[in-house]
């Protein structure tokens, strides 16, 4: 049965003609009537005797920068079961590799990581979330390899020359902190993505050896290219400094990795190459990418380490890269949590070797068919010469694939077991689930295997899938207040996450007692990307309409900034779409706009007597609907119209590098409630894309899609104590013409109070017109960007399903 086209759709003929040749039945259930194409045979030796390169492993980074903050604020059963499917063997990822950032004060993607030296000499061993990170993974796999690498760098380093004897000092002090937490480092780079100095390396391998740190092995250069290799072959003195030839997105960046080439001077070198940064792609759409980086990587480029960026991505989802990671936090208040099918492409390797198992060579490592859009395939041998691992991937191919495999050379001819992920499948039910073993027969065995999967045969033990699950996500309800009283000097702030700078708390000064939250940083440091104001952001991006006030101490001359509706955040971190109050000691303040382009124009502004420095006095900025108004002290500074951001959360900054302090920060809700429930994007089950507005429009009757994620203002929806849908602070979901028929649009349109424009949110991830009691539905099980939503009978279809994160 073919559906009529939606009421009052101009689009229905590319709708009509992406179902052709297929029969629709129901609201997402596609049946392709195309043949099944012939299957391949591929004959596999697994030779014991026939070795490659050690596997060094598989894992991922935290940092480039800022993409865990929010991990360590997470309740503690929910922030347990994360680093569990993160680092426990035989549970989840089982993440072999860790990378974790030096901070150095500046932004180096998603936020600024603190440093261990803000000022020379004054060294926290204490300091953020890294050092806590690592003591987690080591306490759940005590055989995990640490990686330590810098993006940025205080701004006293080598009076800014990163390239510096100060540098190599630093990253010194780093591992001696490493060391006063448990933790032993395996490896340490040089300057993410910035090339190499070789007299630097070579310093630094001679600083490491006098200070105990001989079995640090150095990784160079974390860039792109491979002229490291070039230099070693070049400078015997170099080549011995480098352990470890490590090159950044060697499959190509943000593509689909089909090919991953190395070069012949890495090779030639006889030193271990990592892929030493890949990924960067979504925690589920990114999983075919992830596991060919892996397979083709050692098959085209030898490459034997692989680290993904990053490991979680617990982050504000108003920030790049939201959703780039092996899991997705970003709301600790509620303990949710979402793990990608990227997490189980990792277990699929990682839960099946280890670090020192031997690659297999001749036919036990391959194309299958010898045809790389077939798939591909690698073997691994254990250090206990007898058991083996086989990992295959066929997500190029259009047709089965059948190897006939024959074990030889001493390996274990027992039992097989099989593992599997549906790489084609949204449903976390399809991913890595256990298969029927196999029991070989004289050593040979067969298995056909369907398109687009991943499949591991092993004959270890040990393997398994967590069951915990997180919460539903919810709102950070309000009000919202930090006094920072309750916190330890010199530690973060609770969800309080640094854009650029660093803020601590820290006594408070100006004869006021208690602590304060303080921005350290006294200079611009050495970054990565570029230079901004020092920032930071807390709360919940789908907060509307709410006063935020707090108290603010100068503590040199210069300009304080608060921030409200801090909306979506382009790179660098001064493109942050946001309101702020500005206020300078001299007593001039403006109330500005802030942009993804990152321009800031004044919307109204003036001045009141000096300030002075030193002494306290309370800021507030108010939002409701499209009025913005601002206060100094209880007296009216000026208020405004503007409809550009209706919902955002808020931000502490100062304009410079100031030492400012603010205290008792408040955000009161106007209106009731948030201004609504906040919901923020609504993501869809079968498509992993979110209920998107085009286009960012605001004109009545627009309808809506399915987009990638984005967490746009045009993704961000609010449910009001009367059922709308909201967004904008204005717009309400709407069923076209109040049409209650199965294929009426949907679409955005001036809340007006009609049933067409409420819906309930059933716990079954369902959205439920009022009016029509039909569901919000993804027309014709669509799942690509562009797919219309319609309201249609509800079936239990994955495309009626909705999760709010």
């Amino acid at each position: 049965m073919r559906r009529r086209r939606p009421v009052g759709d101009r689009k229905w003929v590319r709708i009509l003609m992406a179902t052709v040749a297929a029969a629709v039945t129901g609201a997402g259930a596609v049946v392709v009537t195309a043949p099944a194409a012939q299957a391949a045979t591929t004959t596999i030796t697994v030779n014991g005797g026939s070795t490659g390169r050690t596997f060094d492993g598989v894992g991922a980074i935290s940092g480039g920068g800022g993409n865990s903050r929010l991990l360590i604020d997470y309740p503690e059963t929910q922030r347990s079961q994360i680093l569990d499917y993160l680092f426990k063997p035989g549970y989840g990822a089982a993440v072999q590799l860790l990378k974790l950032e030096i901070g150095g004060d500046a932004n180096s993607t998603d936020g600024s990581e603190p440093s261990i030296q803000h000022t020379r000499g004054d060294i926290n061993c204490n300091v953020g979330y890294e050092f806590w990170l690592g003591e987690q993974a080591v306490a759940r796999n005590p055989n995990i390899k640490l990686i330590a690498l810098p993006w940025t760098a205080p701004g006293w380093i080598g009076g800014g020359n990163f390239w510096s004897q100060d540098m190599i000092d630093y990253d010194i002090s780093w591992l001696n902190c490493a060391k006063q937490h448990g933790l032993t480092v395996s490896y340490i780079g040089g300057w993410n993505e910035r090339g190499h100095n070789k007299t630097w390396y070579k310093n630094l391998r001679s600083a490491l050896d006098s200070n105990g740190y001989g079995n640090v092995q150095i990784v160079g250069d974390d860039s792109f290219g491979l002229s490291t290799a070039d230099d070693m072959l070049s400078d015997p003195a170099f080549k011995a400094a480098v352990g470890v030839v490590g090159s950044h997105y060697l499959c190509g960046y943000l593509g689909d990795a089909t090919s991953c080439p190395s070069s012949a001077n890495a090779v030639a070198t006889g030193k271990p190459i990592w892929n030493s940064e890949f990924g960067s792609q979504d925690y589920i759409s990114g999983s075919a990418p992830y596991i060919r980086s892996v397979t083709r990587g050692y098959l085209d480029g030898q490459m034997t380490g692989f680290v993904n960026w990053p490991l979680v991505a617990a982050l504000y989802p108003n920030l790049p890269f939201n959703t780039t990671a092996l899991a997705v936090a970003n709301s600790p208040w509620s303990g949710a949590y979402q793990l990608g099918r990227s997490l189980w492409a990792n277990a699929q390797v990682a839960q099946f070797t280890q670090p020192g198992w031997r690659f297999l060579t001749g036919s036990a490592s391959g194309y299958l068919g010898g045809n790389r859009s077939n798939g591909s395939y690698i073997s691994l041998k254990s250090t206990n010469n007898t058991d083996y691992s086989t990992i295959y991937e066929t997500s190029t191919s259009t047709s089965t694939q059948t190897v006939n495999v024959n074990v030889t050379g001493g390996l274990s001819t027992g039992t097989v077991h099989v593992w599997s992920t549906n790489l084609g499948s949204n449903n976390p039910a399809d991913w890595f689930v256990r298969q029927p073993d196999i029991t070989p027969s004289n050593g040979s065995y067969s298995l056909t295997m369907q398109p687009n999967r991943i499949y591991s045969l092993t004959t270890t033990t040990g393997q398994g899938k967590g069951t915990a699950a997180g919460p539903a996500s919810a709102p950070l309800s309000l009000p919202y207040s930090d006094d920072f009283d309750a916190y330890a000097s010199r530690t973060e702030a609770k969800y309080f996450s640094d854009m650029q700078g660093s803020f601590e708390v820290r006594p408070c000064a100006g004869g006021r007692s208690g602590q304060c939250l303080q921005q350290v940083t006294p200079v611009r440091p050495i970054e990565w990307q570029d230079d901004s104001d020092a920032f930071g952001l807390v709360g919940d991006p789908s907060w509307s309409n709410y006063k935020v006030s707090v108290d603010v101490n100068f503590q040199q001359g210069g300009t304080i900034t608060l921030l409200g509706r801090a909306n979506t955040q382009s790179r660098p971190q001064s493109h942050q779409a946001a309101y702020q109050l500005r206020l300078n000691n001299s007593g001039a303040w403006s109330i500005a706009k802030s942009t993804t382009s990152g321009t800031v124009s004044t919307l109204t502004s003036g001045s009141r007597s000096s300030l002075g420095t030193n002494t306290w006095h309370t800021i507030s900025l108010s939002f409701s609907g499209n009025q913005i108004s601002a206060t100094l002290d209880g007296a009216a500074l000026g208020s405004v119209t503007d409809n550009s951001y209706f919902t955002g959360q808020v931000g502490l900054g100062v304009v410079g590098y100031q030492t400012d302090m603010f205290d008792n920060l408040s955000i009161t809700p106007i209106g009731g409630g948030n201004g609504g429930t906040s919901v923020g994007p609504i993501r869809g089950q079968a498509s992993g894309r979110c209920v998107d507005v085009p286009s960012q429009s605001q004109t009545n009757g627009t309808q809506v899609a399915l987009w990638d994620c984005n967490s746009g203002a045009n993704q961000t929806w609010t449910l009001t104590p009367s059922k709308q849908l909201m967004v904008y602070g204005t717009k309400c979901l709407d069923a076209y013409g109040q049409g209650t028929a199965d294929g009426t649009r949907v679409d955005i349109y001036d809340c007006n109070g009609g049933t067409n424009q409420q819906w309930t949110l059933n716990s079954d991830g369902t959205i439920v017109g009022v009016g029509s009691n039909k569901c919000l539905d993804a027309y014709g099980g669509g799942t690509a960007n562009g797919t219309q939503l319609v309201i249609w009978t509800c079936n239990g279809g994955a495309n009626q399903r909705w999760s709010r994160s």
